[in-house]
């Protein structure tokens, strides 16, 4: 389950992607004009201290692309190159939003997702007291099978990134995790498949009917 609020976030998370996005490497779109939010996905952290959302996005007339971001309430040590910006939350306080790809809550989340055949969390918003299910708008599964061993989260300094063609690839001790950042016409992760046993978290939203593939997730013996 993932708790939102009713809150004003200053800046927004459009306007940190919408200055952050177009620096990086595998940024496709129309640079110098807002991102377009088009769906999004949570995952749950156990801790309960880690905002843990994937967020869908366009720039201009670009291809969709897949952020995966971390809110956490105070610096995430060693990650400072992920570090996208921080917010001020009207409920929450000071966040720190990071690229997702170098934070260890997301890495764990999203490989046990895969790997287990795991869901998108229940969101869940306070409204005049009363608790509210939020229909979510991007829906995800893992092709893996519930029951399998838990993936901790990594240890900052254990995590390697490299960039590919419209993917981002990390690894981290055995684990290895490609979280395809462009999701046009072609299938960016086709390329990036390893050799060994892997499994595959996919979703679905309002412009993506058929089950797309996002991240692969592989574990080495």
């Amino acid at each position: 389950m993932a708790l939102l609020h009713q809150a004003d976030i200053t800046p927004t998370k459009i306007d940190l992607l919408s200055s952050w996005a177009p620096a990086q490497p595998w940024f496709v779109g129309e640079a110098g004009v807002s991102v377009t939010n088009l769906a999004a996905y949570r995952f749950d952290d156990p801790e309960g201290q880690v905002g843990i959302e994937t967020i869908l996005v366009t720039a201009g007339t670009g291809p969709v692309l897949q952020v995966p971001v971390t809110y956490r309430d105070a610096p995430l040590a060693g990650a400072e190159a992920a570090l996208i910006g921080t917010t001020q939350h009207s409920v929450l306080g000071e966040r720190w939003v990071y690229d997702a790809t170098g934070d260890p809550a997301y890495l764990a989340a999203v490989a046990n997702a895969a790997l287990n055949g795991g869901h998108q969390a229940e969101l869940n918003i306070e409204i005049d007291g009363q608790m509210v299910v939020r229909e979510p708008t991007a829906v995800v599964a893992g092709s893996g099978t519930p029951g399998g061993a838990v993936v901790t989260p990594p240890a900052v300094a254990e995590i390697s990134i490299r960039q590919e063609p419209g993917a981002t690839v990390v690894t981290a001790g055995s684990l290895r995790i490609v979280v395809a950042r462009v999701l046009g016409g072609d299938d960016v992760l086709a390329n990036q498949a390893p050799d060994s046993a892997h499994e595959v978290l996919a979703g679905t939203w309002s412009e993506q009917p058929t089950l797309r593939a996002l991240v692969l997730v592989a574990v080495a013996p």
